[in-house]
């Protein structure tokens, strides 16, 4: 399980606000604020714009009267200063709202490699976060020794490294969403420097990456990637991302299907690819193959869709759902949700642990998965209107 980051966003958020002037600190009537009377004031803006840091950037702290950090969101800093005037609280306002200056207008940027590992910290041995595979629109929020700190059309924030994106400003990145896309529809393959898939490769490829199509040769398109770079993919393995898209249909059987596609992937610690999947990466993937957008971790995931009743057993769950294991609350501690699988019928579900595998809820089968059922919390129905994105109607690479 991950649990620590392909409308693009739904709206992108602003660089910048404006808020009331502040109080003059010589002729305000309140007294100084020290740290500890803004400090729940800044707890209560955080709860209420950025609880989950994962997906909102609020890091905002004080220092006697001084509110120092950053955020992603300008709403939530203005909420705050208004939030101190009306508490009658004088302060020194130094909070930064990304994305940075330094970036000079290049807030967008779009994935060059096959797949880009997005990490936890600017550095080659942080943690895996997540990945995102070429074409995936990113907005990008500030840099730092060669890294970006960039959020995912799932709105996930991790670190990724300049040789794996293409910086752009508006201008470039509408021209590039106005291209026409194909999508790569094997599980794994290559793009070549010729028409010819006994030469020179460009790059390797994996489901879901995307490039703009530039012409149609012998059995080849040839492709623009989003760097510049020119390759041929192989016809038959690539789709026109708007004929994929209007194809999509996440029904039980498709559902089914698409899982057993990726049988024997190994696990990766933040993987969402065919080169590796961790246990939501893998229902990620899954549901993605299938037009819908889900969370990235499966404590997010957990709460996307209709709760099923599994009170008295497995009988009312249907392929496709989702089935979340963990710790429950106990003892003062809050629930753990630390796994995700899918159901798909006769006892059984699909899940990335080791590898992707199929495993029973049934004692008596002999692929039964003790364990599991016994930290099975809940199952959960996901329709199209409880995923964060339906690409059979949002624009994601248009």
């Amino acid at each position: 399980m991950k649990n620590i980051i392909p409308v693009l966003f739904l709206g992108f958020l602003a660089a910048c606000t404006s808020s009331k002037p502040l109080p003059d600190p010589v002729q305000a009537k309140a007294t100084e604020a020290p740290a500890t009377t803004l400090a729940p004031h800044v707890e209560a803006i955080r709860q209420q714009f950025a609880p989950d840091k994962r997906v909102a950037l609020f890091d905002v702290k004080t220092n006697g009267p001084v509110l120092t950090g950053e955020t992603n969101l300008p709403a939530a800093k203005t909420a705050l200063l208004e939030r101190l005037q009306a508490a009658g609280l004088s302060f020194q306002d130094s909070i930064q709202v990304l994305p940075e200056a330094g970036l000079n207008d290049k807030t967008f940027a779009v994935v060059t490699l096959s797949v880009a590992n997005l990490r936890s910290e600017p550095k080659h041995p942080a943690e895996l976060a997540t990945q995102a595979t070429m074409g995936t629109p990113l907005r990008v929020w500030k840099q730092k020794s060669g890294w970006y700190l960039v959020q995912t059309p799932d709105k996930y924030l991790a670190w990724v490294d300049a040789s794996a994106i293409k910086l752009m400003d508006n201008a470039t990145f509408t021209a590039w969403q106005q291209g026409e896309k194909l999508l790569y529809t094997n599980p794994y393959g290559f793009a070549y420097a010729t028409p010819n898939a006994q030469g020179a490769t460009v790059s390797d490829l994996v489901y879901g990456d995307m490039m703009v199509l530039k012409k149609q040769t012998k059995g080849f398109y040839e492709v623009s990637f989003p760097d510049g770079r020119s390759a041929f993919v192989s016809a038959p393995e690539v789709q026109k991302y708007t004929d994929w898209a209007a194809t999509r249909r996440p029904t039980e059987q498709n559902l089914v299907e698409t899982s057993k596609r990726l049988l024997g992937l190994p696990y990766l610690w933040g993987g969402t690819s065919f080169k590796g999947v961790d246990c939501s990466g893998f229902t990620k993937t899954v549901y993605f193959m299938n037009g819908l957008v889900l969370p990235r971790d499966a404590s997010q995931q957990v709460h996307s869709g209709d709760l099923v009743d599994t009170k008295d057993g497995f009988q009312n769950l249907r392929p496709g759902d989702l089935l979340f294991f963990g710790s429950q609350a106990k003892d003062g501690k809050p629930e753990r949700v630390v796994h995700v699988g899918m159901w798909i019928g006769n006892n059984e579900f699909i899940h990335s642990a080791g590898r992707v595998r199929i495993n029973s809820m049934d004692p008596a089968a002999p692929n039964h998965d003790a364990s599991e059922l016994n930290r099975f919390l809940r199952a959960k129905r996901i329709s199209p209107q409880a995923s964060l994105i339906d690409l059979r109607t949002a624009s994601l690479f248009q």
